[in-house]
């Protein structure tokens, strides 16, 4: 599997569990489960080269905010909540590409900025 298959496959699914989480179809548990399952198969990757598109900058940082922010915060803060239901968006293909958001390959030196 490529880099861009992986992204092409997981983008969807990780913009499902949050819009899922969003609206309070699932808990977050859930969404912690999927971002640790899809690290792992990250893991198993032969990563070449640091170029990423869009999709995967929002994919990334997306990633990073379920792990990073927990799910009071999530819910409870607006812009926070608003940016994260924009990346959803993006990444099912119903939105333009969030502003100002900040998406790194894990073990990636370099951070890729978009918007």
């Amino acid at each position: 599997m490529t880099t861009q298959d992986f992204i092409d496959e997981k983008a969807p699914q990780l913009a499902h569990y949050g819009k899922a989480f969003l609206s309070q179809q699932i808990d977050y548990n859930e969404v912690q489960l999927y971002l640790w399952d899809t690290l792992e198969e990250w893991q198993r990757l032969d990563v070449l080269g640091d170029t990423q598109t869009d999709t995967e900058t929002v994919f990334w940082h997306l990633l990073h905010s379920f792990s990073k922010w927990p799910a009071w915060a999530i819910r409870g803060n607006h812009v926070l909540r608003q940016q994260i239901s924009d990346c959803c968006d993006f990444l099912v293909g119903d939105g333009t590409v969030p502003y100002n958001i900040v998406g790194a390959r894990p073990d990636s030196a370099q951070l890729h900025r978009v918007g």
